[in-house]
């Protein structure tokens, strides 16, 4: 008895241990497609679009999870996967992510920079212009990747996750047992309906988002590896997907917060909702204090900039890492390690620069561009799925390893589903001119 005891305690410390890769996709996920469009759901449908969010994450599940998988099962990541089915493939996702990584990096900085001035601003009152709290936000993230590399990351991470998880869950229990307006109001607060045509393109948007574009499969198959050179030895497979489902699961149990977050505390309140992110965030801080008390501000106000640095972080080093191995596939040069880590740096600094200054000299277009990438990434969303569905179905993974039947039938059903939602998009901005 004591014997077995012994080895599902060693067993479940070694699966704790195999958490890293899992954690940054979190991370990435959670950002504004969490904090704005989750909360801002349930701001102006309450709980009506829970039922999408969790459509989202259902389908995106199985592209998501390939890229693990098949690190775990083959020891390449899984841009050498579409490497091995043509370049087509390889620049389908180059186009993709190169089009969309200097305006995420400005977007999301954007964001953390505001909630970072806003949260000083409350005990000290630092005057520093915009783009200088977001030349800081930058050299943060820097020093974190540069300094400390991927270990330091992951580490890193971990805490800040952390921290996400405990000040939302907290928020969204003051506010359960809180009296915010719709709770108060006399007159039953109608809701409106999510699936009328004026309201069609946020609902996709919302879905687009949630709660990651599926070209992020490239990054989680390189964090398996680089942990597994942090650590020594390769990730099984079974550590890789619990890594993974631990990383998804957590990403999609935040949104649900967040959209409770925006359903009790904000709907109903008859106000016009700041339309950029980093303002809609403000003001869901200000919000929140007006409705439960000014104690209850510095804990969705820690909610907020660990959900959004935990994001800028992540991003500064995943499209690096994804368009160094992209490039490499596109010029048909094997991966070599030893000289991977100049071209990494190299795009790091390359994003961090031009992410700035996008965000310095067009921040007042900023939020076009952002719908332009988001976009981009949405409408291949299928093409990548289907992608992904090859790369791990073929001959080159281990049979073992591949996808069960139930995972490949809820692939196919999702690529369908995909593949409608991106054509009902169109025929939505056709409708719209």
């Amino acid at each position: 008895m004591g014997g077995s005891t012994t080895t599902r305690a060693a067993r479940c410390r070694s699966l704790l241990a195999c958490i890293g890769p899992g954690i940054l996709l979190a991370g990435a996920a959670i950002g504004v497609s969490h904090l704005v469009q989750a909360t801002r759901a349930g701001a102006e449908f309450r709980f009506g679009m829970l039922g999408l969010l969790v459509l989202a994450c259902v389908t995106k599940y199985p592209f998501l999870e390939f890229g693990p998988r098949y690190a775990a099962a083959t020891g390449e990541d899984l841009v050498e996967g579409y490497r091995r089915l043509g370049r087509w493939a390889v620049w389908t996702c180059a186009v993709v992510t190169l089009g969309s990584m200097f305006i995420i990096m400005a977007a999301v900085t954007a964001v953390t920079a505001a909630l970072a001035r806003f949260v000083v601003n409350m005990y000290l009152p630092v005057q520093w212009p915009p783009f200088a709290w977001s030349a800081g936000v930058i050299g943060l993230c820097l020093a974190v990747l540069l300094v400390g590399r991927y270990r330091v990351l992951e580490r890193t991470m971990k805490v800040v996750m952390g921290v996400l998880l405990l000040s939302t869950v907290a928020a969204v229990i003051v506010a359960a047992t809180g009296k915010g307006p719709g709770v108060v109001s006399e007159q039953p607060i109608e809701i409106p309906a999510w699936w009328a045509v004026a309201n069609f393109g946020f609902v996709l948007a919302f879905m687009g988002w949630m709660p990651i574009p599926i070209d992020s499969a490239i990054w989680n198959s390189i964090w398996v590896r680089e942990h597994g050179r942090a650590c020594g030895r390769p990730m099984t497979l079974k550590e890789a997907l619990f890594d993974y489902r631990v990383g998804y699961i957590t990403a999609g149990v935040v949104a649900v917060l967040f959209l409770a977050l925006g359903a009790m505390v904000m709907f109903g309140r008859g106000e016009q909702l700041a339309a950029g992110g980093a303002g809609f965030a403000q003001q869901l801080i200000t919000v929140y204090g007006e409705t439960l008390g000014g104690w209850s501000v510095p804990l969705v106000a820690v909610a907020a900039l660990t959900t959004m640095f935990s994001t800028t972080l992540v991003v500064l080093d995943a499209f690096p890492r994804a368009m160094h191995r992209l490039v490499q596939a596109v010029r048909e040069v094997p991966p070599d390690e030893s000289r991977g880590r100049g071209a990494y740096i190299g795009w790091v600094l390359a994003q961090a620069g031009v992410g700035w200054a996008i965000l310095s000299f067009f921040g007042g277009g900023l939020r076009a561009m952002v719908d332009l990438a988001t976009t981009l990434s949405f409408l291949t969303a299928p093409v990548l799925a289907f992608i992904n569905y090859r790369v791990i179905t073929c001959v080159h993974v281990p049979e073992a390893a591949r996808p069960g039947r139930g995972m490949r039938s809820l692939s196919v059903v999702s690529i369908v589903f995909l593949t409608v939602f991106s054509a009902a998009y169109l025929v939505w901005l056709f409708i719209r001119q």
